[in-house]
């Protein structure tokens, strides 16, 4: 299937790269570029693109609101073309809360190098949001949750995912008592989002979620989301839990790397763990899981039905690393139901 490609952007020049990275490929056709909200709207009428990439600044109307009325008049996969600033960041986030399916990060300084460098990210993430589901922007759900009590030694919850998990992670979150578990997370995310990400979880969820910076202690009541660029592991330190943060290779093609932190949990935790993959493109994850299943731990994977991509977690299913697949309305509960007959089992 020949994937049809609308480009959105109000540069002549990212419109002229990305037009020829589109061209390129033997299975992508460039049906148009628009410089603004205007003509994108006339080209998505004539043309129904399977994917559009949209630029996030624009004059007139720009790329949140033309977003917004796209996924309510005519939902089309999205990939936003963002600049690598906190502002930037923290619109990118915005966009993926109103359904946009992926983001690549405009190069601060030498475009024309810097978006022909980033060639092989940009048709695959084409090609993941033509693949993709789209889902339109839904209001937050109120959710109330039960204390969990905790006795003995602390569980640990580990979440990874990819494509789709920004707000898959935020809506399990959500779900999390101010009490839960000590939680780590790595998202597959570019250096520069990580720590805006983290704040606006913050502010919607009832735990403290922050950005690691290594050296901490895992608390209770506390979630940490890996930076862009570091590998997270967890160590444990005599009765205490630690992160640790790395630089070095990706692993299973990114950094920071799902199975990183899913096999270091294993070493340390072993069974005292819980491991949770949502959704996500490739199979990041899936071993680390595998691991976690094998030495006794708690592990779940997020069902087709509610993947914005079914990768990550259909490989570790296919391996039978999932002791559960859940969707993702019932993920957070179904995890802290999980630990609460873990809890009352250590007081048997």
């Amino acid at each position: 299937m020949t994937i049809k490609v609308l480009v959105v952007d109000d540069s002549a020049l990212i419109r002229q790269i990305l037009s020829e990275i589109i061209k390129s490929e033997p299975d992508m056709a460039l049906v148009g570029a628009a410089p603004d909200a205007f003509v994108a709207k006339k080209l998505v009428l004539e043309k129904s693109p399977d994917v559009i990439t949209l630029d996030i600044e624009m004059p007139k109307v720009d790329g949140l609101r033309f977003l917004e009325v796209l996924m309510n008049a005519k939902p089309t996969p999205v990939v936003m073309i963002s600049t690598l600033t906190e502002k930037g960041a923290d619109a990118t986030l915005r966009s993926l809360e109103l359904g946009a399916i992926d983001f690549v990060a405009k190069p601060k300084i030498g475009v024309a190098q810097g978006m022909a460098e980033y060639h092989e990210l940009i048709v695959d993430k084409i090609r993941t949001a033509a693949r993709s589901k789209v889902k339109k922007a839904s209001p937050a759900k109120a959710t109330s949750v039960n204390k969990v009590s905790y006795s003995g030694t602390e569980k640990l919850i580990a979440i990874g995912a990819s494509t789709g998990g920004t707000e898959a992670i935020k809506e399990v979150l959500r779900t999390f008592p101010a009490n839960a578990p000590a939680t780590v997370i790595t998202q597959h995310m570019p250096a520069g989002f990580t720590s805006t990400y983290a704040r606006r979880l913050d502010s919607v969820c009832q735990m403290q979620v922050k950005e690691a910076k290594g050296g901490e202690r895992l608390l209770p009541g506390q979630a940490y989301l890996a930076p862009g660029d570091k590998h997270m592991e967890i160590e444990r330190s005599g009765a205490d839990y630690r992160i640790r943060l790395t630089d070095g290779a990706r692993v299973s093609g990114h950094k920071p790397s799902v199975d990183v932190l899913f096999n270091s949990i294993c070493k340390s935790a072993g069974s005292n763990a819980l491991g949770v993959l949502l959704t996500g493109m490739g199979s990041d994850g899936a071993s680390g899981l595998h691991e976690m299943f094998n030495a006794g731990c708690e592990t779940f994977c997020q069902d087709e039905a509610s993947c914005i991509v079914f990768g990550m977690p259909k490989v570790a299913i296919e391996k039978g690393a999932a002791k559960r697949v859940v969707s993702l309305d019932d993920m957070g509960r179904s995890v802290m139901q999980t630990v609460e007959k873990l809890s009352a089992g250590s007081r048997l």
